[in-house]
Parts: structure tokens; C-alpha cells; sequence
């Protein structure tokens, strides 16, 4: 996808608990080679120095109001009348676009441990996003439509590191699919920090579906 010169664009670290948002703008594109100029923290409003390998999401908006997100590293910096930080643009098969007005949810399964009135349960999750996920019960349970529960999300990311996301949850409804029953939950209290974490494994499955699908192409 060719970029709009000036197009701004919205860094979010993936390489850190922080919460952080930095601004910048597209100065130039050469194939896989985006060229900005420095990024503005959102909240300091201060220049930020980007370290080279560093990853980032890459959030931007078209002139048709789509958004659109990919996955981007730090590769350099060139210099110039305007001083210029190179990232990598991906192809655009891992360039997604951005539903509105609701979670990305992916399929995928997902460790899930879930307390509710002191009792104790161990279930797998057959999808998730940011905004609550749908469990398979496998085994008897006491909870029931429009209870609070409390939940430990697992989400292993490809590099090995492993992230514990605890929110508050409402049990929205439970079902029957094909002779399963299903949980539908939605995450109550969930902080930003886990947000992101959350986002960014959905994202990062995004990508590992697609590869797959291409391969099998």
C-alpha cells in the first residue's frame, strides 16, 4: 500500500508495559521504506528518539475515513533538510483494516482461568478480543447468564513472553453450537496496559493466520 505523503500516522510501542502514543507524519516512501519525521510524544508533546529494531503498531486513517494497522520496526535514520526515521512498511497483506465501533475478535484458543463465588474453573477460549471472549464449557459450572465473574487470561506471544490479564467479566449469555456449550463474555473493568496487551495478541494472530492462508495458497 502506497502512503500518502503527510499522512499521519499513530506509534504504539509493543515492546513495553507502558502506555504510549507517539504522532508523526510520512515525509517520503521507497517500496518497503517509510520515511517519517520525528515523532511527537502525545501526552509530553516532546520530540521522542526512536531506537533502532524497535517495534511498533502503526495506526493511520485514509482520506475515506478507513483505518488501517500494521506492524512496523525502526530501521535508521536518514538525514537532510529534515531530519527523517526510516520503519519498514509491510506488504499489504499484513496491513489491516480497522472495524469501527468494535473489537477485532480472532479465533484462536486461549488459556482461560475463571473464579466465580470462590469456586474455580480451567476452560479454554475458542476466541478473544479486546473486548471479552467466547469460552467453550466443558464441565459443570454454577454461573449462569448475567453473572460477574472474575477472569486470568494467558496470551503467549511469539517471542516467548507470556502475559497475565486479569479483568472483571459479564457472563452476556450461554449457549449451545454443534452440541458445545458456549460462554459468551464480555470484560467489564479491563485497564488500558491490558488492553494493549490484549490488542496486540489479537494483532500478531492476525498475521500468523494470514501467513498461514498464503502459504496454503
Amino acid at each position: 500500500m502506497e502512503l500518502k505523503i503527510g499522512t499521519i500516522l499513530t506509534l504504539e510501542p509493543t515492546y513495553t508495559e507502558r502506555v504510549e502514543k507517539f504522532r508523526c507524519k510520512v515525509v517520503e516512501q521507497e517500496g518497503d521504506i517509510l520515511y517519517i519525521d520525528y515523532p511527537i510524544n502525545v501526552l509530553t508533546k516532546k520530540t521522542a528518539f526512536l531506537v533502532d529494531g524497535s517495534q511498533f503498531r502503526v495506526t493511520f486513517h485514509t482520506d475515506e475515513k478507513i483505518s488501517y494497522s500494521f506492524v512496523t520496526a525502526v530501521l535508521g535514520r536518514k538525514g537532510g533538510n529534515i531530519p527523517m526515521i526510516m520503519l519498514s512498511c509491510p506488504p499489504d497483506d499484513q496491513i489491516f483494516k480497522i472495524q469501527r465501533r468494535e473489537y477485532v475478535r480472532v479465533e484462536t484458543p486461549v488459556d482461560v482461568a475463571l473464579e466465580f463465588k470462590e469456586n474455580f474453573y480451567q476452560f479454554v477460549a475458542e476466541d478473544v478480543s479486546a473486548g471479552g471472549i467466547a469460552i467453550v464449557v466443558n464441565q459443570p459450572t454454577s454461573f449462569s447468564d448475567g453473572d460477574i465473574v472474575r477472569l486470568t487470561i494467558v496470551l503467549p506471544f511469539t517471542n516467548g513472553e507470556v502475559r497475565y490479564v486479569q479483568t472483571d467479566a459479564y457472563i452476556v449469555r450461554i449457549f449451545e453450537r454443534d452440541n458445545v456449550k458456549i460462554a459468551s463474555v464480555q470484560f467489564t473493568d479491563t485497564d488500558d496496559i491490558d488492553k494493549q496487551h490484549i490488542v496486540r495478541f489479537c494483532f500478531e494472530r492476525q498475521l500468523l493466520i494470514r501467513k498461514k492462508e498464503m502459504n496454503e495458497i
